[in-house]
C-alpha cells in the first residue's frame, strides 16, 4: 500500500523536470496523472505502488489522444559564410539558442527557469525544450487526430522560423548533426546533462554522440489496459527497425559522407544497453506492467532531483533506492517518473507508449509520422495485421536487424524479406487503419511514406544527393536541408 505524503516542493520540482527536461521525454506529448492520482510526493515501497502507475495510464476508447515530439538541429549562419553549432548563449552577441527561447515568449510561451537559466517554455499543454546539444524540441500537446498533431507542428516552426532568421539561424531536417564535430558542440546549461555526460562515457562509446549531435520524431499514444500496452509495446518494438530504415537521414557525419543511412540509429547501439534497446522480455508470454517496472528497477540511476539540484547516484539501482533510500531521501512517485524518463529502449513505456526509433527528417515525414502510429495502434485490425509483420522473429533475429538497419537501411533483410517491401505493406496497414477510423487527411499524410517505401528511397538518400549537388560546401547544403 502506498503512504501518502504531502507533495513537498522538492518533488514538485522533481516531476516538473522530469516532464520537461527529460531527453526524448517531452512534457505535452501524451497524458499522465489526472483527477484521482496520487501527488508527486507520494512515497513508493512495493512494485504494486510501481505498477499502479501505470494502471492509471489506462484511457477509455473514446479518449485515445496521440501526440507527437519533434527535434530540430539548429546552427549559426555566421556572416563570413561558416555554419556552426549554436550556443545556449554567446558573449560576442554572435547567434545563441537563449535569443529563441526569449523569442518564443513573444508567442505566449512561460519560461521554466534551472538557476538563473531559461531551459525550457510550456504553454497550454505543450512545451519547447533542450536536448544536451541545443537541438530544440517541441513537445506539443495531446491531441485526438493526427492532423493536429501536424498542424501544431506547422504552427509552432511558422512561429520559431522567423525568429531564428532575425537571429541567423536555420534549423536542419536530419537525424544527426551532419556539419562539423561533437567537440564543435557545447552542451545545454542543465543539471541532468551534467551527470549524464559524466556517466554515459562509462558504460559505452556513443553516449556523447547521441547527447550532443542526434534528433529525432518521435510519437506517444494511449492505452486501454495493460494487454493493449504490452500490445502496442510489442508492436512498436517490433516495428521499430522498420521505422529507422524509412526514416532514416542521417548519412554525414563530421561533415563527410559516411557508410550510414541513419547514423543516429547506430549512437543507440552503443550508449547505454541497460537502459536501450528491443527489450527482449516484452515479447515473452505474461509480460505486462510489472514486468517493465522489475527492469526498470534494476537500471542504474543517474541522480535524485531536490530543490533544484541533480546529483550523481553511482551504483544506486531504483530497487535499491526503494528499500533504502538514499541519505534522507525516500523514493517517491516523482522520483519513479523521473527515472522511467532515463529509459531509452526502442519504444518506452510511460502512462502512455512512446515510440522513439526515428530520424528528424523533412516535414513530410514529420507530419506523417502520428499518422502512421496512429492507424496502426488504434484500428484493431491494422494493429493484428502488423504484429502479423514482425510476430515470429525470434530475440536474435531482431537484435541482429537492429545492428544492421544504420547502415543497410531498408536494403537491409530478415528472413529472406526485404526491409524496404516490409516497410511498404506497414504503411499501407497503416493506411487501411486510418480508413478505418474515417481519417482521410491521415491517409493522405502516409502518402509520402508510401512513396518512400516503394521507391526504396530513404530522406537520407536525398542528404546524400544534396550534398554532393553543391560539391560538399556547407552553406549551401544548409539551404538544401533547412526547414523553410
Amino acid at each position: 500500500m502506498t503512504q501518502a505524503v504531502a507533495a513537498p516542493l522538492s518533488a514538485v520540482e522533481t516531476a516538473t523536470s522530469a516532464a520537461l527536461s527529460a531527453p526524448g521525454a517531452g512534457g505535452g506529448s501524451g497524458s499522465s496523472g489526472g483527477a484521482g492520482a496520487p501527488p508527486p510526493g507520494t512515497l513508493v515501497h512495493t512494485l504494486s505502488d510501481l505498477v499502479a502507475h501505470f494502471e492509471r495510464g489506462c484511457k477509455s476508447s473514446s479518449q485515445l489522444q496521440i501526440g507527437v515530439e519533434h527535434e530540430k538541429i539548429a546552427v549559426a549562419l555566421d556572416a563570413d559564410g561558416s555554419v556552426r553549432p549554436v550556443p545556449y548563449e554567446d558573449a560576442a552577441g554572435r547567434p545563441q539558442i537563449r535569443a529563441l527561447l526569449q523569442g518564443l515568449q513573444q508567442h505566449g510561451w512561460q519560461p521554466v527557469f534551472e538557476k538563473e537559466h531559461v531551459i525550457a517554455l510550456k504553454r497550454n499543454g505543450a512545451s519547447v525544450t533542450l536536448e544536451p546539444g541545443g537541438q530544440f524540441e517541441l513537445s506539443g500537446r495531446p491531441f485526438a487526430t493526427e492532423i493536429e498533431c501536424a498542424d501544431d507542428v506547422d504552427a509552432h516552426l511558422a512561429d520559431l522560423l522567423p525568429i531564428g532568421e532575425q537571429n541567423q539561424i536555420a534549423f536542419l531536417g536530419c537525424g544527426f548533426r551532419p556539419l562539423g564535430t561533437w567537440d564543435d558542440v557545447s552542451y545545454m546549461p542543465k543539471g541532468r546533462y551534467r551527470v549524464m555526460r559524466e556517466y554515459l562515457p562509462t558504460r559505452g562509446s556513443m553516449g556523447v554522440e547521441m547527447m550532443k549531435r542526434t534528433a529525432t520524431v518521435q510519437a506517444n499514444l494511449d492505452f486501454v489496459s495493460e494487454a493493449d500496452a504490452v500490445a502496442k509495446m510489442r508492436l512498436s518494438l517490433g516495428l521499430a527497425p522498420l521505422v529507422t530504415a524509412l526514416y532514416a537521414a542521417s548519412p554525414l557525419v563530421d561533415g563527410k559522407v559516411s557508410s550510414y543511412q541513419s547514423y543516429r540509429a547506430a549512437c543507440w547501439l552503443d550508449t547505454d544497453n541497460s537502459r536501450c534497446g528491443i527489450l527482449p522480455f516484452m515479447f515473452e508470454e505474461g509480460a505486462g506492467f510489472a514486468q517493465y517496472a522489475e527492469w526498470a528497477l534494476d537500471v542504474p540511476m543517474f541522480f535524485v532531483y531536490r530543490h533544484g539540484t541533480y546529483t550523481h547516484v553511482p551504483d544506486l539501482s531504483f530497487r535499491r533506492f526503494m528499500a533504502e533510500g538514499y541519505r534522507e531521501e525516500r523514493a517517491t512517485l516523482a522520483d519513479w517518473e523521473l527515472h522511467l524518463s532515463t529509459m531509452f529502449p526502442d519504444a518506452r513505456l510511460k502512462q502512455y507508449v512512446e515510440v522513439r526509433s526515428a530520424d528528424a527528417g523533412p516535414m513530410d515525414m514529420i507530419r506523417g509520422l502520428g499518422a502512421l502510429w496512429r492507424g496502426l495502434f488504434y484500428d484493431q485490425a491494422s494493429l493484428q495485421a502488423a504484429w502479423e509483420l514482425v510476430k515470429d522473429w525470434s530475440a536474435l533475429e531482431r537484435e541482429t536487424l537492429r545492428q544492421q538497419i544504420p547502415q543497410q537501411g531498408m536494403k537491409a533483410t530478415v528472413r529472406g524479406h526485404n526491409v524496404g517491401a516490409l516497410c511498404e505493406q506497414m504503411v499501407r496497414i497503416a493506411m487501411a487503419g486510418e480508413r478505418s477510423l474515417g481519417a482521410t487527411a491521415g491517409v493522405r499524410l502516409l502518402e509520402p511514406l508510401l512513396q518512400r517505401a516503394v521507391e526504396r528511397r530513404s530522406p537520407a538518400d536525398d542528404i546524400l544527393d544534396a550534398f554532393a549537388s553543391v560539391g560538399g560546401n556547407p552553406r549551401a547544403f544548409v539551404e538544401k536541408i533547412r526547414y523553410r
